[in-house]
């Protein structure tokens, strides 16, 4: 029997898609039949959400602390004008903004939108679902529906300890012209001849080129290029852990890209490897050009693992990827029960063939809490702290002990203090 009246105008409401209609609507427009009829006029009248295209572009990669867009466009098809709010949904870590946009896109044409992001972590960001819902020209009901288009922007470390650069890089230029004092030995070359001035070694002086001239020559050294950086990070359990503001990983990603830079700009060969129980991240082989950016991809989507670093296959690792004399910057963390269980028993592998050096970064808080006075709780947390650095300091004498080089110190200033390490065996000529 056909539905005629009050009856077809129920039915005919509750034909809408679920959402369409408030529940408090529902018994009044029961009543209502003009109002009824505009809804559904308006509901038809909306443009379809299904046959809609969605294109993306805009940026993949971004610095972390820094700011990226990605443009949406969205072509209409249909013949009716779309009038839509539309949400391009990222994950929370993505910072978005806005959450959701209104847009108008006459038929047959479409129009761009365009998100801003300011990632606050690291790693993939990733866009899947665009909702959109349509409108009819005169707002009452609407359409609903979600389309897949994916999209991906890489977060990349910050690289904070770039500001030291160029003052590191002007130290190395002083180093390639300097006497050789200190450079004299395994790891240097000579460079050119120059006049001598008060202060030289007089091992410097080159007694041939001074007969053939009024002044008295010196040699002058440089360090050997095409030397063999491997990086190695930790990135166990003892990496997650928070010193200053920042994980520990994220303070020895810091490091190495500035050890990176510099080498790389010295002449020297960088591979970077980072383990756990696994090979979690490798760069090997790349060119002084191509080596930072390769680093920066490598290390942006790696997270600390809640495992306990297994240091046998950690070193045999290195080992594989470091078949003549090389040096080996392991990047980890300086506690004891670590160090002694699974370092130590490790390290104559590594130092039979290779110059090692260990960096770590301390806590600064602890450094605070031992200078803490005047309460009782300040004084226990000071002989606490005290007691801690103590014990850091004695596995690092255990290190040295095993010929290793140990550089420790604060997030902030363990980048610099890793460069100047390496510069200081560059002009050892232990390199």
């Amino acid at each position: 029997m056909a539905l005629t009246g009050r009856t077809a105008l129920l039915a005919a409401i509750g034909s809408l898609p679920v959402g369409i209609l408030a529940p408090s609507w529902t018994g009044m427009l029961a009543v209502n039949a003009p109002l009824t009829l505009a809804i559904l006029c308006d509901y038809a009248m909306a443009a379809p959400v299904r046959t809609l295209r969605f294109t993306r572009s805009g940026d993949t990669t971004v610095r972390l602390g820094d700011g990226a867009e990605v443009q949406l466009t969205v072509t209409n098809p249909s013949r009716r004008r779309l009038r839509a709010q539309l949400r391009d949904a990222w994950p929370p870590s993505a910072a978005q903004a806005p959450a959701r946009q209104k847009l108008t896109v006459p038929a047959g044409e479409r129009r761009r939108v365009t998100t801003a992001l300011r990632p606050t972590r690291r790693g993939d960001r990733r866009a899947e679902r665009v909702t959109v819902r349509s409108y009819g020209p005169l707002g009452l009901a609407a359409r609903q529906g979600n389309h897949e288009v994916p999209w991906a922007v890489r977060v990349l470390p910050p690289f904070t300890s770039r500001k030291h650069l160029p003052s590191r890089l002007a130290r190395l230029r002083e180093l390639d012209g300097r006497t050789s004092v200190l450079t004299r030995g395994e790891g240097t070359e000579f460079d050119s001849l120059r006049e001598y001035v008060p202060g030289d070694d007089t091992r410097s002086i080159d007694w041939r080129a001074t007969a053939r001239q009024t002044t008295v020559a010196v040699r002058t050294w440089r360090p050997e290029r095409d030397r063999h950086i491997l990086i190695v990070l930790d990135t166990g359990r003892t990496s997650a852990g928070r010193v200053g503001d920042v994980p520990r990983l994220d303070a020895a990603m810091d490091a190495a890209l500035l050890l990176t830079a510099l080498a790389s700009r010295a002449g020297d060969r960088v591979d970077l490897l980072a383990y756990d129980r696994r090979l979690r991240a490798q760069v090997q082989g790349r060119s002084a050009s191509d080596v930072l950016p390769a680093v920066v991809d490598a290390l942006a989507p790696l997270e600390p693992e809640l495992v306990e670093t297994d240091a046998r296959g950690l070193a045999a690792t290195a080992l594989a990827r470091a078949p003549r004399r090389s040096l080996i910057v392991l990047l980890t963390g300086l506690d004891a029960a670590p160090v002694e269980e699974g370092l130590l028993p490790v390290l104559p592998q590594l130092t039979q063939r290779h110059t090692v050096l260990v960096a770590s970064p301390s806590d600064p808080h602890v450094a605070r809490m031992a200078t803490a006075r005047g309460t009782i709780e300040g004084v226990y947390e000071a002989a606490a702290a005290t007691q801690a650095q103590a014990q850091r300091l004695r596995t690092a004498e255990q290190l040295q002990r095993h010929g290793v080089t140990v550089v420790d110190a604060a997030p902030d200033d363990l980048a610099p203090a890793l460069a100047d390490a390496y510069l200081a065996l560059k002009a050892a000529g232990r390199l």
